[in-house]
This record gives structure tokens, sequence and C-alpha cells, in this order.
């Protein structure tokens, strides 16, 4: 039995640590000012951007060249503003987190 748990556990830690990550991540670089898992607030919900893109391939590259520049009237006239002093590898993990979301 304990051969079964072991790595079904280590299954599950190594598939959380990314989604923790990207949450830390969001926290780090104050995303979470304006954005929020499931509700509007100053930005839309990182829910409704994953719902957005779902059926766009070109998503990952797009989000983050937004995050990176900012912009403003995908989602209404509030701008984005840029984001150019976070790390090109974390952009493209916190872009890839929130297109994960369900």
């Amino acid at each position: 039995m304990k051969r079964i748990i072991l790595p079904i556990a280590l299954i599950g830690a190594v598939c959380a640590a990314p989604a923790q990550a990207s949450d830390e991540l969001a926290k780090k670089y104050a995303c979470v000012a304006c954005h929020s898992l499931d509700k509007k607030g100053v930005g839309p919900a990182y829910k409704d951007v994953a719902k957005k893109y779902a059926a766009d391939k070109g998503a990952q590259a797009k989000l983050e060249d937004k995050v990176k520049k900012g912009g403003t009237g995908v989602w209404g006239q509030t701008p984005m503003p840029p984001n150019d002093k976070v790390p090109a590898g974390d952009v493209s993990t916190l872009v890839k987190w929130v297109l994960s979301l369900k």
C-alpha cells in the first residue's frame, strides 16, 4: 500500500507546486492589487482571462507581451500599466498559470 500512496503524493505535490509558485509570483509583483482569481476588480479576474483566451493558440505570447508593455481596451478603458521590471521567466510562468485556470 505504501508503494502506491507515496507516488500519488509526489505527483500531487509536483502538480500543485507551479500553481502555488504562480500565486506567490502574483503577490510578489502586486498583480493582486488589480486582479483576483474569480472576481473582477480594477482588472479582469484571472479565470475570465483564461476563459477568453482558451481557444487562442497565440495567447501565451500575446499575454506575455501585454503584461510587459501594458495596454488598454481589451477589458475596458482602465489601462494596465507596463510591468517591464518583471523578469521574462516570471511573466511566462504567471501567464501560463492564468491560462491554466478553469
